[in-house]
């Protein structure tokens, strides 16, 4: 009596497309050498900046201006922009701009978008419709700064956080991914006697959490960005964000009405006090996105795909 060797099932190869060709070395070293290079070009930049920051004012005198190879450490431009107090302020007025625009803005564009994801909402073709007009048709500059002012804010945090508080893109994006979400699972709760604020927190925003992240990442770097709203609106110094700060380095080498006290003391190169503007204000948009990343592919593909 022969005995059978169970074999286990084998796994089926996934086949290529008819019109995808097979990779050749050539091809992947060629593809290797590019991504490498578009690394590099982004990689560079922020390399330049942060050493030519942290250099004394020989190494960029013997380096021509910015500098590649650092040669010591020297924080000087750092100290000085701290002492001054105008950049402090500028980066707390930043945050506290980033931190309440985000919240309001994720609050606004959730609400609408779970509104205008349900079929049966009243009138929510008509706006629907309201809302996508502004994506195809940009709003004029001279009405918006007509509101801005006409209703006081100007000069206030609210001129930067309230004008740009939903973006129909992000709408649109949370939109589809609530149209993906079971409508199983939304009668359930119903009959559950759960209203919809309650079918919202239990059920739907649970499990939109990587579109969530996706959109809140483009909110808080919109609002760490705002640089032409302030332009427009803010005209007291002290209410000035990071961005309008850099402006003013990048333009003069210094802050807007700097605090004396310098006199006698010898200053840091003007290219140091630049750069390290600038990483002051690239470094916490950077320092948060590797904690959404996963997030972030999923969040997008999913959410314009679905609906």
């Amino acid at each position: 009596m022969t005995a059978t060797i169970a074999r286990k099932p084998s796994r089926p190869r996934t086949r290529r497309p008819v019109w995808e060709e097979r990779p050749t070395p050539v091809g992947q070293t060629g593809k290797a050498v590019l991504l490498g290079l578009l690394v590099l070009s982004v990689l560079f930049p922020l390399w330049v900046i942060l050493v030519t920051s942290l250099s004394s004012r020989e190494t960029i005198a013997q380096a021509g201006g910015l500098v590649v190879i650092p040669k010591g450490i020297d924080t000087s431009a750092y100290d000085t922009i701290f002492a001054g107090g105008a950049v402090t302020r500028a980066l707390w007025i930043s945050t506290l701009v980033t931190v309440i625009g985000t919240a309001i803005a994720l609050t606004v564009t959730v609400l609408a978008a779970y509104g205008l994801s349900r079929p049966r909402s009243l009138g929510y073709r008509w706006l629907l419709a309201y809302f996508l007009l502004p994506f195809l048709i940009y709003p004029p500059l001279v009405p918006k700064y007509l509101v801005v002012t006409g209703l006081g804010l100007k000069d206030t945090i609210w001129a930067l956080v309230l004008p740009p508080a939903i973006s129909v893109f992000n709408l649109v994006v949370v939109r589809g991914f609530f149209q993906g979400v079971p409508q199983e699972l939304l009668d359930s709760a119903r009959m559950d006697g759960a209203n919809d604020f309650l079918t919202l927190a239990r059920i739907v925003l649970p499990l939109s959490r990587a579109v969530i992240a996706v959109v809140g990442l483009f909110y808080a770097v919109s609002y760490w960005n705002v640089w032409f709203d302030a332009l427009l609106f803010i005209d007291r110094n002290d209410m000035y964000p990071i961005q309008r700060v850099l402006q003013s380095y990048l333009l003069a080498g210094q802050a807007p009405h700097t605090s004396g006290g310098t006199s006698g003391v010898t200053m840091p190169p003007t290219e140091s006090i630049k750069m390290a503007v600038v990483v002051l204000t690239v470094a916490p948009i950077v320092a948060v996105y590797p904690f959404i990343q996963r997030h972030f592919i999923k969040g997008v593909l999913i959410g314009a795909i679905k609906g």
